[in-house]
């Protein structure tokens, strides 16, 4: 073997290594946890502290951020995203099943292994999410506000199904009560589908869903800043700031 050779695939070998580093943590387990905005300026502060496994947007909050929903700007905010996480999930949008789908088509188009193309679980929508399925593409079942409905992600082999917990608690349901029949129906089913819970007010309900065996969840800039905050933490971490000075001018 060359020099040349030897080095191309020490190079390799390396870069292989951070790649799986930087998107795989050793410990992070099944969890996945996503943040769920699509203003950048809110990814360039919280994505580097290596708890998110992806970031989630649709159009709504597109808008909400001033980020035009177009096929070229979704391109656009992937790639900002997967150098930093492993996924990145984007709405397409039509009126019919075959707009969704060639939409999705051309969302995920870049990178079909890492793009995850959301569509509402409505029956043109589910008919969208199969061709898609079918065309190797990855999936994910929006606007869930029924346990029943788990039962349609699991049979179309849907890879996340996201209920908004939230939304379902305003409109008079018990929404945690909701995500675990849905949980519990993706057990019951065998199936691997994830239920991606969503429309999280707080990290309470989000802390209480974990503690009771759910493991994906998305979640606005704040929960997610709601999650570092504990005043005994920041006085024991300037504790120790304040003695390693000392003993670095001793």
């Amino acid at each position: 073997m060359t020099m040349l050779k030897l080095a191309m695939l020490l190079l390799l070998s390396a870069s292989t290594i951070i790649s799986t580093k930087a998107f795989s943590p050793l410990f992070r387990g099944e969890a996945r946890l996503f943040l769920d905005t699509a203003d950048t300026t809110i990814w360039q502060e919280l994505l580097p502290t290596g708890i998110f496994h992806g970031v989630t947007t649709n159009p709504t909050l597109l808008e909400r951020a001033g980020e035009p929903c177009t096929v070229k700007n979704l391109h656009k905010m992937a790639k900002l995203v997967l150098e930093h996480t492993d996924e990145f999930m984007c709405q397409a949008w039509g009126s019919t099943a075959d707009e969704l789908y060639e939409c999705g088509m051309a969302l995920s188009q870049p990178s079909r292994d890492r793009i995850v193309i959301k569509v509402p679980v409505t029956q043109i929508g589910v008919e969208a999410a199969s061709k898609l399925i079918q065309a190797n593409c990855r999936v994910c079942l929006t606007a869930c506000y029924n346990h029943k409905q788990a039962m349609i992600a699991c049979s179309v082999g849907a890879e996340y199904l996201a209920p908004y917990l939230g939304r379902m608690t305003d409109a008079g349901l018990d929404g945690s009560a909701e995500c675990l029949k849905m949980q519990a129906i993706t057990e019951g089913m065998k199936s691997d589908t994830r239920i991606l819970v969503a429309s999280i007010r707080n990290a309470q309900i989000m802390v209480d869903l974990a503690a009771s065996g759910m493991e994906t969840f998305t979640f606005s800039p704040e929960v997610a800043r709601e999650l570092f905050v504990e005043p005994l933490t920041t006085e024991a971490a300037a504790v120790f700031e304040e003695a390693a000075a000392n003993g670095a001018s001793s």
